[in-house]
């Protein structure tokens, strides 16, 4: 048993006890299984979470993958913290379609990958003309090395994590706006969560070291929390059936730099309302972000407005 207390026997985290478990595919099968799965799903960039939905598996041998539809659009122009008139139209858009695996090997120490196909533009100057830029494809894969401990206590649980990560440069950097950097990324993430009868928190601090890439692109480093506090409206024991409702707050720094089309980096604050369903393997997640605060480094488009629909399934 996972918990002490018996009021959590069919938690989300529990849900080994009704859900399938394929305890005699090997790790290798798991693989191939899950990156022909990735080549079907490319044929039709908030990366601190792991996935499946940061809740599961919590098991040894379990297994699972998510898919994130995430959107990112702007128009605003901005000068430090300055809207400023956009009288070029200047304008980013990014819609990414995340793949996201994980396997436990033990409870303690974990496996994840999150592979991006990438549908990009963006209307930027250059040599003081309006130009459009596009591009698509399969963008740079993150592996990670979640490191758990947990504990439990009378009426909650909660775990504490480190978690290295390595960003490999698999997306391209041939197209106008490209969908990789051509850079090798290190990660370093520290998160903690706890869950009681009624509420949920995660907080996550993370680091990534963006080393210098192809066609001119240097980004600075980043550096940022993310924080989910949330409500467990409601479960049934019965069917293993809830509702999550939650607050996300992330927070980045990311220092000076350089992307294809000019200066990067600056500070941001965002927020907005979560909804988490589950049902025994299965789980749905909504999400939507928005802007509290930018400061920009010189004149930037803003990051814009975040909408992020995701299922997820853990075996």
């Amino acid at each position: 048993m996972i918990y002490k207390n018996p009021i959590y026997k069919y938690s989300i985290y529990n849900i080994r006890f009704i859900s399938i478990r394929f305890k005699y595919i090997r790790l290798p099968c798991l693989l191939f299984l899950t990156f022909t799965l990735a080549l079907i799903v490319t044929s039709m960039p908030a990366l601190p979470h792991q996935p499946v939905m940061d809740m599961a598996p919590r098991w040894q041998g379990g297994w699972g993958f998510q898919l994130r539809r995430q959107s990112i659009s702007s128009d605003t122009l901005l000068d430090d913290t300055t809207q400023i008139t956009n009288e070029s139209g200047l304008s980013r858009r990014v819609d990414t379609l995340w793949l996201e695996g994980i396997y436990t090997f033990k409870r303690e120490i974990r496996l994840s990958f999150k592979l991006p196909y990438i549908v990009q533009s963006r209307t930027v100057m250059k040599d003081t003309e309006p130009v459009n830029e596009t591009g698509s494809g399969i963008g740079d894969l993150i592996i990670g090395l979640p490191l758990k401990r947990y504990w439990n206590e009378t009426d909650s649980t909660g775990n504490i994590a480190i978690t290295p990560s390595i960003r490999l440069p698999t997306g391209g950097t041939g197209a106008s706006f490209p969908v990789g950097d051509g850079s090798t990324d290190l990660g370093l993430s520290l998160s903690v969560s706890f869950e009681g009868a009624k509420l949920y928190q995660y907080y996550d601090l993370f680091y990534w070291v963006n080393n210098k890439g192809d066609m001119g692109i240097n980004k600075g480093d980043e550096f940022g929390l993310d924080i989910n506090i949330g409500w467990h409206l409601y479960h049934d024991n019965l069917s293993n059936t809830g509702i999550f409702l939650m607050l996300d707050i992330s927070a980045a720094l990311e220092q000076e730099g350089r992307d294809s089309a000019g200066i990067t980096g600056g500070k941001r604050l965002y927020s907005g309302p979560v909804f988490v369903w589950y049902r025994a393997g299965v789980m749905f997640r909504a999400e939507y972000k928005f802007p509290l605060y930018e400061d920009v480094e010189g004149i930037q488009i803003s990051h814009g407005d975040e909408f992020t629909l995701g299922i997820g399934f853990v075996f």
